[in-house]
């Protein structure tokens, strides 16, 4: 700086140094010269700018000292964004009724609920379940800055006996178990003496990634991750991960009013993709802590390693969220819409062939549907009670019913890609 006070290269160095360690240097504010971006918003994702004068930088990073992810504008995230898979979920949505979107809503919080859970491998029982559900539909009203919203959200998705009083005050680590006495080490969490400090740094990095023009789905991504890899508590970190994923596509009108994108369910059906996200951050981290087990078995750190879940490139993540969000779109979204336009139609026309109880009826255009619009040969036992005539027709009016809601709604372009 004292050899190139003025030099656009030199300012943006040293104000990266004093922002990101608080460690003031012995050299005078800079007194001319024009603001250059700390980051080049060409090569980056970047938040909105905020003068810092004593460099002359506009800072325009996602987070600061406490935590700050960054996203390069690689070509493929250039290419989800164009994409334009927000207006594409906007304009399906717009193709049906209110009744029709009421009954989707509750089906797609469901399917969101019960996928996040099952990527845990948990059969919680009912009462979880909808706490979790509930949980989902305040998602837009979430406070991502406030500790007390996140131990009581921690409290409501979890086994009670696992509730949290405050950040975890244990070293956690993922893996598991060999041979019924070795552990396989999978991800060392961060020393509990630096969750408190990661956590703030994250609930500022959010607050500005909330109220700032950064991509949506890049917010939601560097947000939701950078939580799950700090772990806070001890319980219920994978589901809380999710969830804010949901809170921040909301929050920043990316979703659709009152619509929840049922992640989970995409992320669920390549879950070999989501331990590769994972796994691109855990695994490097090995070579940079040094641990061990006690002899209690308990994983002990004995480095500091707080910086590597304070700092670190997010753009991986970003690129396989949005991935999930679009298939989320043209696949679940999409496909659960359609669902239930069908389903109505198909009903009606199976009990005008046959005044059947519903019930049985529902069955029916729920068997077919899943065949492609044809009841299978395993499945014609359970209605014995109906001719081979009474079959065919119900499921031409069933056929007739999936035709007339593809001649209504047209899938939009690339529909079924993932």
């Amino acid at each position: 700086m004292r050899d190139e006070p003025t030099g656009a290269y030199s300012r943006r160095a040293w104000f990266l140094y004093e922002r990101l360690t608080g460690r003031r240097l012995d050299l005078p504010d800079v007194r001319a010269g024009s603001y250059v971006d700390a980051l080049d918003p060409e090569l980056q994702f970047v938040a909105d700018r905020r003068r810092s004068p004593r460099h002359r930088v506009y800072d325009n990073l996602l987070g600061g000292p406490g935590m700050c992810l960054t996203v390069r504008r690689t070509m493929r995230l250039r290419e989800q964004q164009a994409a334009g898979i927000e207006e594409e979920a906007r304009r399906l949505v717009a193709r049906y009724d209110t009744l029709t979107l009421a009954r989707a809503v509750n089906n797609l919080f469901s399917k969101e609920t019960r996928s996040s859970f099952a990527i845990e491998g948990e059969k919680p029982p009912s009462g979880r379940v909808e706490r979790f559900a509930r949980s989902l539909r305040d998602a837009p009203r979430f406070d991502l800055t406030s500790k007390s919203a996140f131990l009581e959200l921690q409290n409501q998705i979890v086994d009670p006996r696992y509730a949290a009083t405050d950040w975890r005050r244990r070293q956690n680590f993922v893996g598991e178990t060999i041979g019924g006495y070795r552990e396989k080490v999978h991800f060392i969490c961060p020393r509990p003496q630096d969750v408190p400090s990661l956590m703030q740094g994250w609930m500022e990095m959010a607050e500005r990634l909330l109220t700032s023009s950064v991509d949506p789905v890049v917010a939601a991504a560097a947000a939701a991750f950078a939580f799950v890899f700090v772990h806070p508590f001890e319980d219920g970190n994978g589901r809380i991960h999710r969830f804010l994923i949901h809170s921040i596509l909301a929050r920043r009108g990316f979703a659709p009013p009152d619509i929840a994108f049922p992640i989970s369910a995409s992320i669920l059906r390549s879950r070999h993709l989501y331990d590769d996200a994972l796994e691109g951050f855990s695994k490097p981290l090995f070579d940079a802590i040094d641990w061990h087990f006690d002899a209690d078995h308990e994983l002990v750190v004995e480095n500091d390693t707080a910086d590597l879940y304070r700092f670190f490139d997010a753009t991986p993540l970003a690129e396989y969220l949005y991935d999930r969000v679009a298939e989320t779109v043209r696949h679940d979204l999409a496909e659960e819409l359609g669902f239930i336009a069908i389903y109505d139609r198909a009903l009606a026309g199976v009990l005008d062939v046959v005044d059947m109880p519903d019930r049985r009826a529902s069955l029916f255009v729920q068997l077919c549907m899943q065949n492609g619009g044809k009841l299978s040969s395993g499945k014609r036992a359970q209605f014995a009670e109906l001719d081979d005539d009474e079959i065919r027709r119900m499921e031409e009016a069933l056929q007739e019913a999936m035709r007339a809601e593809r001649e209504a709604h047209p899938a939009p372009p690339g529909a079924g890609e993932s």
